[in-house]
């Protein structure tokens, strides 16, 4: 049997033996001088973070591109921390796996150092010392996969989460948000050195820089207001050569451990193959399974100077290519898409996207979805070629068996994200004269059976469980009472979601499109299988 934590370089046949690639470096040494001189700290120690973040900085560790490796932060899950990275050296290996079953296995140890800081004794600590590193001169980078609510500061109806609102009348001394934590390190950097420092998101939304610059700011002012930081302070935040928010798109669908791979594993003589399944319903092992396309677009803005990030894969690029780059993927060529599949999956039945991908009248509408309705409003960042994007996307990604994802995963706050996957390309037909939004078809019909979704009854008719969501309630309140065959007082019911400008980035009754989304509700309504039905319809 071989466990993670034993020595590669000795041992490196063993691992091999395996299929498990090995790094070239010392570990120890990699430690030792990301602690000494820390250049990256990398906000969410998910999958996402093990299975590409983690693998950028091992491929420039390995070709002597780079002395240090990553320092990660965890804010969300206390276990993470002791749990995995701990009791596994801070080590990950990565599983790519491929449509026609075959494996790539690979060991990171790139990260250097591993924090939890959250609003625990332990988190305090871990605060403690990313004051220290903030403070560092040599830091040059802070990136960020947190998930496009981690950036959230209210609620749905405007109102600060309790815990900001605390942060922000407690001030910047002991946040526990972690927004409000990110600011006050920064404060500490200010008030250390006024070093210039890069925030980088990496997560998968549009003008995801802008949105971490909105959120800096917001509560940097909130403290201004407060009396806890001068304008000084706001200033420094505010100049691109002190302090960047570059956009950036990532893509790499990197579902939760697979079961099949954590079995692969073990079978194989892979110790350390168990799964961990947190009190907070983090799913994390050892092991980090993900597909073998990628894609990283990052605006070139770093006034601290960088890691050659080019040199492992990186698209550097200028703000208007990475804008380009990713309203193609986020809002025409792959989330909407993506979001489809999550959203009639989980009213259909499906347990998988790759299912779903069997299913004729589902790839009939992710197609119409992209290359119908996305693709005349797509602007070609010319470092990736829409077109052939969704090729890829259709043919062999979605497809792939291997590749655990489910539309429940993907139908995760899914109110947060409809303004960006469908609004996005709405407002494209209504600010431009050749289109009329009244012509989309596949998109309102997408929306319905959202609805559909929201009221928590599936095409049979029975009960089901809708993913986790932080608008789930409140829309569900307004549905809940809508029954099969009874379509009297639909628009009533509906009006107030559907002209809600923050969940969808418009109001479908101003664009002409509430009427339609309402007939194809109307439609889903009608009896059991009255999904699949209308959806077969519209494609014929």
């Amino acid at each position: 049997m071989v466990k993670i934590t034993d020595d590669y370089l000795t041992n490196g046949n063993y691992f091999a033996e395996l299929g498990i690639k090995v790094p070239m470096y010392k570990q120890d040494t990699i430690i030792k001088k990301t602690k000494e001189s820390p250049r990256w700290v990398h906000f969410g120690g998910g999958n996402l973070f093990r299975a590409f973040h983690a693998a950028i900085a091992n491929k420039l560790i390995n070709d002597k591109k780079m002395e240090t490796g990553v320092t990660v932060v965890e804010t969300y899950d206390q276990a993470v921390i002791p749990d995995v990275y701990d009791k596994y050296n801070n080590r990950v290996v990565r599983v790519i796996t491929k449509a026609d079953g075959t494996q790539e296995r690979e060991l990171f140890a790139s990260v250097g150092e591993a924090i939890f800081a959250g609003p625990t004794d332990a988190g305090q600590k871990g605060f403690e010392r990313l004051k220290e590193i903030f403070a560092a001169d040599s830091l040059q980078v802070v990136s960020f996969s947190i998930t496009e609510k981690g950036y959230n500061l209210k609620n749905g109806a405007g109102e600060y989460f309790p815990v900001v609102a605390e942060d922000l009348e407690n001030g910047p001394k002991y946040p526990k948000n972690n927004m409000t934590t990110l600011v006050s390190l920064l404060l500490t950097r200010y008030e250390t050195n006024v070093k210039p420092l890069t925030l980088l998101s990496t997560d998968n939304f549009s003008q995801n820089g802008d949105r971490l610059k909105s959120t800096v700011l917001e509560i940097a002012n909130a403290w201004k207001n407060n009396g806890f930081v001068d304008e000084s302070f706001i200033n420094y935040l505010s100049d691109k050569d002190k302090i960047s928010f570059p956009l950036s798109m990532i893509d790499r669908i990197t579902p939760n451990p697979s079961d099949k791979i954590s079995n692969d594993l073990s079978e194989d003589g892979f110790e350390d193959a168990d799964i961990l399944h947190t009190p907070q319903h983090t799913n994390i092992a050892a092991f980090t399974n993900t597909e073998e396309a990628h894609y990283l677009v990052v605006e070139d803005s770093f006034p601290n100077g960088r890691p050659k990030f080019e040199k492992a894969g990186v698209i550097m690029a200028s703000r208007d290519t990475v804008n380009a780059a990713d309203e193609m993927k986020v809002t025409t060529c792959l989330n909407p898409l993506h979001t489809a599949l999550a959203i009639f999956g989980s009213v259909l039945g499906f347990k998988s996207i790759a299912s779903e991908m069997e299913d004729e009248d589902l790839v009939g509408l992710i197609k119409k979805i992209g290359y119908t309705e996305g693709l005349p409003v797509v602007k070609d960042p010319e470092v990736i070629n829409p077109k052939e994007f969704i090729d890829e996307l259709v043919t062999k990604r979605l497809p792939n068996p291997y590749i655990p994802d489910t539309p429940q995963r993907i139908a995760t706050d899914t109110s947060q994200k409809l303004a960006i996957r469908y609004g996005v390309t709405i407002k494209h037909y209504v600010q431009t004269p050749a289109l009329d939004p009244k012509n989309l078809k596949f998109i309102p019909l997408v929306i319905a059976a959202w609805l559909r979704y929201l009221m928590a009854i599936d095409d049979s008719g029975e009960e089901f469980q809708p993913s986790p969501d932080p608008l789930f309630n409140e829309l569900h309140e307004q549905v809940k009472d809508i029954s099969f065959g009874n379509a009297d007082g639909i628009h009533d019911k509906v009006i107030k979601i559907l002209s809600n400008v923050d969940i969808f980035g418009v109001d479908l009754y101003q664009v002409g499109l509430a009427e339609k989304i309402e007939a194809d509700f109307k439609s889903m309504l009608t009896g059991k299988d009255a999904i699949k039905s209308t959806l077969h319809k519209a494609l014929q």
